[in-house]
């Protein structure tokens, strides 16, 4: 049995983790022993490195509650798993365009800097006036942050 301490260690996260997880219900209510301390086995230790292992591959806890479902049904299809990860993959290709066409922005931007005071910044002028930024909209689309936000 494992104190919720050394079950977070085991598991590479902070106790604050695990109880989250327990009250989002993606682990079961530990039982106390007689100290009252929560008390863990090996299963809650493997669920625990799963849901970690999930996180870790971006999956939102809202799927990995659905994954969790689905390993206990092992004789069931696999389709919405694979599914999962296709979305997932397409998710991580439009971040990553995002995220070059704001670099490609940004490096713009520094390219117009000639030093000097900050009164002549040209990276703040064109910060200050968005029809002349690097970023402003090509043909009236906004240029979306990583993350879909504008």
């Amino acid at each position: 049995m494992y104190k919720i301490g050394k079950l977070a260690e085991l598991a590479e996260c902070q106790p604050v983790t695990v109880r989250y997880y327990e009250k989002e219900g993606l682990l079961a209510k530990p039982s106390r022993g007689e100290n009252g301390y929560r008390e863990y086995g090996n299963d809650d230790l493997e669920r625990l490195r799963f849901i970690r292992h999930c996180r870790d591959h971006g999956i939102a806890l809202a799927d990995v509650k659905i994954l969790l479902k689905l390993r206990n049904a092992p004789e069931g299809d696999c389709g919405p798993v694979d599914d999962m990860v296709t979305r997932l993959i397409d998710q991580l290709d439009e971040q990553l365009k995002s995220i070059k066409k704001l670099k490609k922005n940004l490096v713009t931007l520094k390219g117009r800097c000639h030093g000097g005071s900050i009164a002549d910044c040209a990276i703040l002028k064109s910060l200050s006036d968005r029809d002349n930024c690097a970023c402003a909209p090509v043909l009236g689309v906004p240029v979306e942050a990583p993350g879909g936000r504008p």
